[in-house]
């Protein structure tokens, strides 16, 4: 499943996460879509409710793990809409399905401030938050870039710049593959059905 949806959104994703990241564009891809390193791992975390999480918490489910922030204003919350919709098109089945998103602003996304927002795209949707060190290992085993970037001359006056993309892990949280920025809910509902089925279905 982990060849992308499509190319140039995959390229775009990781272009705008900055000239400044540790990889380049290509090596990150090339981890994603081939496997070439180890994706995922274990993380120790705070649920929007204040309740510790982990990894193991969601061993026997499908995960969907998200990184980005609520003040982001387009991306993520287009992309976690689109994730609550596919979850309402599976049905019944998608309770064996996790959604989990992973702030990386917990300067600003506390655990209240994420109980606000992440009901408003699913109701089963997890909002997890942390010290930065224990973002920063999360975000790292995941290959996700991300580096704040000042907007202002107040020292709240930033962005985060960040890549984009949804990776599906299976029932032992081990990496199945990755969604691209914008794919819509149809074509996650086709990649994650046959998993709930337990064959093994493949991104085409």
């Amino acid at each position: 499943m982990r060849r992308p949806l499509s190319w140039l959104c995959v390229v775009l994703a990781l272009s705008c996460a900055g000239a400044a990241q540790a990889r380049s564009a290509a090596e990150t891809m090339d981890i994603l879509m081939w496997n070439r390193e180890p994706v995922g791992g274990p993380f120790e975390l705070i649920d929007h409710t204040g309740k510790p999480r982990s990894d193991r918490d969601f061993r026997g489910q499908l995960m969907l793990v998200y990184f980005g922030f609520t003040y982001c204003p387009d991306v993520c919350p287009t992309d976690l809409m689109a994730i609550g919709q596919a979850l309402e098109q599976i049905g019944p089945d998608a309770d064996a399905v996790q959604p989990i998103f992973i702030t990386v602003d917990p300067e600003r996304d506390t655990a209240q401030h994420l109980a606000e927002y992440v009901p408003l795209f699913h109701p089963r949707l997890i909002g997890l938050t942390g010290d930065p060190d224990a973002i920063r290992k999360a975000a790292d085993a995941y290959k996700v870039y991300f580096a704040k970037v000042a907007i202002g001359k107040e020292a709240g006056d930033y962005t985060v710049d960040h890549t984009s993309f949804i990776y599906l892990m299976d029932r032992d949280g081990k990496y199945l593959g990755f969604f691209p920025p914008g794919t819509s809910a149809e074509r996650m509902v086709e990649i994650i059905r046959p998993r709930l089925a337990g064959k093994q279905g493949h991104q085409r």
